[in-house]
Formats: structure tokens, C-alpha cells, sequence
């Protein structure tokens, strides 16, 4: 595909795809118009880069699609000066959406060659607002904290006090919420008040897990 070819899949994209599933926050759809979906993955799934569902990238993490995504920024409801964290940033699309948005975004992986690549990526098309460091996934990164708006970019079965506690006194947290043995995840938004924390349902989503937030089974005998 060309770069015009690529361009108006990216309008349709924002047209047909986040328009009809609620997404009204302009400046959210224009950031999904400005960022080249197509250079944060492989050559072999270009093609497929603006299609409505998730691509799978290496080591179990994937692009989400683009309504999740776009609908999870949404109910952030970031602001021009907010430090951002984004947790598990996989290929860095998410990053570099978020940085059209905030004012500093800060994204951990573990995967070292995701890290590489999507920092290269970044630099590649102009985004200096934003880094991606490699840090385990539940530790945040409270170096950079707090944060006034944090993204976990994947399926969870829990979400921990250590990660929550990186919040601003009013910040808030999106991730997709799915309880253990349940096929079908709910993006969520968890909203802090002083030390306390609450957890509103948004919306149906399903995005593979990530492995660092299943929740522990614990035996009785």
C-alpha cells in the first residue's frame, strides 16, 4: 500500500470504526488521523493495520483494536499537561496516540526487542514527548510518578495497590477488567479519591490478558 492508500484507510478508520462506537472527544479522533497505524508493525501486517480487531505482536502482546483503544483514552479524559503512564506499551502505537494528548507520557514493556523497535518508531516520526522504558509490568514506574492518568494496554485480573498508588489524588486508570475464568473482559475505569479507589464499569471488550496481572489462585486445605 501506498502512503495515500495507508492515509485513507486511516480516515476510515476514524469514519467508520471509532465515530459509530461513541468516540466523540475531537481531539482523541484527531490524534487517531495524525498517527501512521502502519509503522508500528511488521511489514507482513501492514495491509492489516487499520482493520477492527487486534494484531497479535510478538511474545503474546498485540495492537489492540482501535475502538478499545480509542474508547479507553477517552474515558481517561486526558488533558494537555497530564503525565501519563502507559503499561505494557507493546509496538508503542498506543504511546504515540497518548502523546498527542498529554503533555509527558511514560510507557514500561518487558520485552527488550519491543522496547527498541518502538522507541525507534517514536523518534522516527517526530513524538519527543514521550519514552519507552523496560520495567516489569506491576511495578509502574514510580520514578516518573505520579501520574495523573495511567493505561494498562491489555486484559487484566487484577490491578495492584502498588500500581494504583502511582495515581494522582484525582487520577484515573483504564484497563479491561476480566475476572478469572470469564472469556469476555469490561474495560474499566478506576478513579482515586484521596486513598481510596473505585471501579466503574465501561464497556464489553476482549484483548488477550496480560500474564503479569492474572490474579493468584490460592488452595485451602
Amino acid at each position: 500500500m501506498q502512503n495515500s492508500s495507508f492515509a485513507t484507510a486511516r480516515k476510515t478508520m476514524v469514519d467508520c470504526q471509532l465515530r459509530p462506537s461513541k468516540v466523540t472527544d475531537q481531539s482523541v479522533l484527531d490524534a487517531f488521523m495524525t498517527i501512521p497505524r502502519e509503522k508500528f508493525v511488521g511489514k507482513q501486517q501492514r495491509a492489516l493495520a487499520y482493520v477492527d480487531e487486534d494484531l497479535p505482536l510478538s511474545g503474546g502482546r498485540c495492537l489492540m483494536e482501535p475502538m478499545v483503544l480509542a474508547r479507553s483514552l477517552q474515558a481517561l479524559e486526558i488533558r494537555p499537561d497530564d503525565n501519563f503512564l502507559i503499561v505494557g506499551a507493546g509496538c508503542g502505537y498506543g504511546t504515540a496516540v497518548a502523546a498527542k494528548l498529554a503533555g509527558s507520557v511514560i510507557a514500561i514493556e518487558t520485552r527488550a526487542n519491543l522496547v527498541e523497535k518502538a522507541q525507534d518508531v517514536l523518534v522516527s516520526i517526530g513524538i519527543d514527548n514521550a519514552a519507552i522504558v523496560k520495567s516489569r509490568l506491576v511495578d509502574g514506574y514510580p520514578d516518573e510518578g505520579p501520574y495523573d492518568r495511567i493505561l494498562i494496554e491489555g486484559g487484566v485480573e487484577t490491578v495492584p495497590d502498588s500500581l494504583l498508588k502511582q495515581l494522582t489524588p484525582k487520577g484515573r486508570l483504564v484497563a479491561i477488567y476480566r475476572e478469572l475464568g470469564h472469556p469476555v473482559g469490561v474495560a474499566s475505569l478506576w478513579t482515586r479519591s484521596g486513598k481510596n479507589f473505585t471501579r466503574t464499569p465501561l464497556f464489553d471488550a476482549r484483548v488477550p490478558n496480560l500474564d503479569e496481572f492474572n490474579a493468584k489462585i490460592e488452595f485451602s486445605f
